[in-house]
């Protein structure tokens, strides 16, 4: 496997590209996984060019010990629907802007399969989202993914509430002024 958060624990998040490309887009997401020890591995497969390799990889995903998969792709964005096909494991689609829709096409073809084989489809280009939503999911059997989960948001929530402060004390011009000389 090209890359494990956690070196000799087995991958519960599977990361699939369809493309090198898409690497910039997912790392968000990626370095969350890092930072909470979630164990997780990342391919490049392509559903046109790889077919047999990408079918075979979400077939033997749940041996394999994953519980979810992430699968980012542009253009007709075929791969996350192709890996749903094989596994009955979650699979969250991360459309990427490309070609002259930007991503709308892309989006379209993860939000819109077919009864029986549903995507998870986050926004286009949000991978960190992506990284999330599989955390939220293991959260469900595993209470430490909860909890990072949790603590996750209340430093989301105290920073919000850190920035309101600032604005009321310096009115918004004067945070604004503020904002402006940090270089924000």
């Amino acid at each position: 496997m090209d890359m494990q958060a956690v070196p000799g624990k087995s991958p519960v998040v599977g990361v699939v590209l369809g493309s090198d490309s898409d690497l910039p887009v997912l790392t968000p997401g990626l370095e969350i996984l890092e930072k909470w020890d979630v164990p997780f591995e990342v391919q490049i497969l392509s559903a046109h060019r790889t077919p047999t390799e990408a079918a075979n990889y979400a077939a033997t995903a749940r041996e394999r010990g994953l519980k979810v998969i992430i699968a980012a792709a542009g253009m007709a964005a075929h791969l996350p629907g192709v890996l749903a096909a094989y596994t009955t494991l979650p699979v969250i689609g991360v459309p990427i802007a490309s070609g002259e829709l930007r991503g709308i096409d892309a989006l379209y073809a993860m939000v819109q399969m077919p009864p029986g084989i549903p995507v998870a489809t986050v926004g286009i280009g949000a991978g960190k989202n992506a990284a999330l939503l599989a955390v939220e999911l293991l959260g469900l059997a595993d209470p430490v993914w909860y909890h990072k989960l949790e603590a996750y948001r209340k430093e989301q929530a105290k920073g919000v509430l850190d920035k309101n402060t600032k604005l009321q004390k310096l009115g918004y011009h004067g945070y604004l002024a503020r904002a402006k000389e940090a270089g924000k």
